[in-house]
């Protein structure tokens, strides 16, 4: 019988009441600490978390984390899979929580990752397989070891499973987002992990903060960092003065490019509003265009919701019971998705997503899925009719130093994200709508909406942002999806479209993916507007480096819609066939 202590109880308390729903294992669990010399003396401290009883076959699992050992971090994930059964190594990456050296984001982790999984294999309590496990920045440090492992001729030493959860193998991609600089998430994580070992965690994170408004407004951005905290945060400076994807700083920390050269079993969970959804989304992708099989779980989930939580648990367990202890896993396909409505007058997952429904799917995007082009035109109008007859475009002014047009729910880190309702937005005169005639019929789109929006500025450098909505007969315009890009920017001009001699660009803007059924009676809407703030810095217009720009000049901006230059969007509809 299973020995319970008072610290399994307490235990088995914070697991119910960080993951409400979740049953917490029978195990009992001893936690002791545990150190890890690196190959420069630097000596990683973590603790290892291991059950009173484990069943042949099973994992140890490795997890690798800048945000602490703490009783409450631990309930999120690390306990809940001990009470189950598996050893667990949650080790705090360099320069944090009593590890060695300096923490520099990103920079360490294929190193230190890699020597991490070495010695795990070594330890008389490594049951013989090893597995890794974590989200957001637990699960790049999972591809950073496991691509060091490969590049180093290591196979072996690879995790023989990953899950995924909420995550991204290139950080440069989310931070420079088609070339705007994301403000809102990077300053709050900077500034979160200048603090997160002090008592001043607590006010960070529960707000308001005054100070941390106003560094938003900042100019120029280079010193916002300052402007928030007081004082220079080292990496900030780094990610403003390399805006080119293609440079070295951010080069040597990204492993995408390695995510083909996988083969142990993958298990990824993510929500329809996470900040890293369409990179995780297009990491399966690429394992699957190498002929691998992932997981895939996407529900009505943000960055931190608990239950994608429980999700990416009970996946992890169901994957790795079938890899290493022939347990059939119960899932019918691999991949697995909410179909959203679009009645969500809150956050992700409030409220249970409005009409939502769990779908099976041996693919993402589902069988059935195909694009169907709608063509924005004269008149705030969209339908599937191209436009036949020239006509004037649609005109509004950006005003980046007045009035920028603001940011509303969609993914965020901290803060009101999620679907919205977007009337009283699309009132303001920056933001331009086009909306359909009522749907004759349900319409379900399934995957990665692309516009392609011509637009002229009278500023060399716009951003074009783009919401996709779903608008309700009371008026409601729930937003589904969006997304950005940026024009005219040191680190896009190499991938910018060419100008016309009259000042205008074809843009074509990817949006995130989405699942949503747009009901019958209701109608689709479209917004285009040139920011999105302080989700996206502003776009001063000037061309210049984001870094030490200070001017902030307003951009008069047309959207054209005729027929030498149709704007659209495509909608990747299934129909079930």
């Amino acid at each position: 019988m299973t020995r319970r202590t008072l610290s399994d109880r307490i235990g088995a308390a914070m697991m119910r009441r960080t993951l409400k729903g979740f049953e917490p294992g029978d195990r009992h669990v001893e936690i002791s600490r545990v150190e890890t010399p690196m190959a420069d003396g630097t000596v990683l401290v973590g603790d290892l978390l291991m059950p009173d009883r484990i069943e042949p076959g099973t994992p140890t699992v490795v997890m690798r984390t800048p945000y602490g050992r703490s009783s409450a971090f631990r309930a999120r994930l690390p306990l809940p899979l001990a009470s189950r059964g598996f050893p667990v190594l949650l080790q705090s990456v360099r320069g944090t929580f009593g590890s060695g050296g300096e923490f520099v984001p990103q920079r360490n982790e294929a190193s230190d990752g890699l020597e991490t999984l070495r010695w795990v294999r070594r330890q008389p309590w490594f049951t013989g397989h090893l597995v890794s496990a974590g989200g957001s920045y637990l699960g790049f440090t999972q591809w950073s070891a496991t691509a060091a492992a490969l590049r180093a001729g290591e196979p072996e030493t690879a995790a023989e499973s990953m899950s995924l959860a909420v995550t991204m193998p290139d950080f440069g991609a989310i931070t420079w987002d088609h070339g705007a600089f994301s403000l809102g998430n990077s300053l709050t994580w900077s500034r979160m992990m200048t603090v997160i070992e002090s008592a001043r965690i607590i006010l960070t994170m529960i707000g308001p903060d005054t100070k941390f408004k106003a560094a938003l407004t900042h100019t120029p951005l280079g010193s916002a960092d300052r402007a928030a905290t007081g004082a220079d945060i080292p990496w900030w400076d780094d990610w403003l003065h390399h805006e080119d994807l293609r440079d070295p700083y951010w080069a040597e920390q990204s492993y995408r490019a390695d995510v083909a050269n996988v083969t142990a079993p993958v298990s990824m969970t993510t929500g329809w509003y996470d900040i890293f959804l369409p990179w995780q989304i297009g990491t399966y992708e690429d394992l699957v265009a190498q002929g691998r099989q992932p997981l895939l779980t996407i529900g009505p989930w943000g960055h931190d919701s608990a239950d994608s939580s429980i999700a990416d648990i009970e996946n992890a367990i169901a994957m790795w019971d079938e890899q290493f202890r022939g347990i059939p896993n119960p899932r019918a396909e691999p991949v697995r998705f909410y179909l959203q409505g679009a009645d969500v007058a809150g956050g992700p997952g409030a409220g249970g997503a409005g009409a939502g429904e769990w779908h099976d799917s041996a693919a993402w995007p589902p069988v059935g899925t195909e694009p169907v082009e709608w063509y924005l035109g004269a008149g705030g109008r969209i339908g599937k009719e191209a436009p036949t007859a020239p006509g004037a475009p649609t005109a509004f002014r950006y005003d980046p130093a007045g009035d920028p047009t603001p940011s509303t729910g969609g993914p965020v880190l901290r803060g009101d994200g999620g679907a919205v309702d977007d009337r009283e937005h699309e009132q303001r005169a920056d933001v331009a709508t086009f909306t359909s005639e009522p749907l004759t019929a349900d319409l379900d789109v399934t995957g990665t909406p692309v516009a392609k929006i011509w637009l002229r500025s009278d500023r060399p450098s716009v951003d074009v942002f783009v919401r996709l909505t779903e608008v309700h007969p009371d008026g409601r315009s729930m937003s589904v999806t969006d997304a950005i890009r940026r024009i005219g920017a040191p680190g896009t001009r190499h991938t910018d479209p060419v100008r016309t001699d009259d000042g205008a660009w074809e843009v074509e803007v990817p949006l995130w993916p989405t699942a949503h059924r747009f009901a019958a009676g209701n109608r689709v809407r479209v917004q285009v507007s040139s920011g999105a703030f302080p989700r996206y810095a502003r776009n001063g217009g000037t061309g210049g480096p984001a870094a030490t720009e200070t001017e902030l000049l307003a951009a008069n901006q047309e959207v054209f819609h005729e027929p030498v230059r149709p704007s659209s969007i495509t909608l990747p509809v299934w129909t079930r066939a």
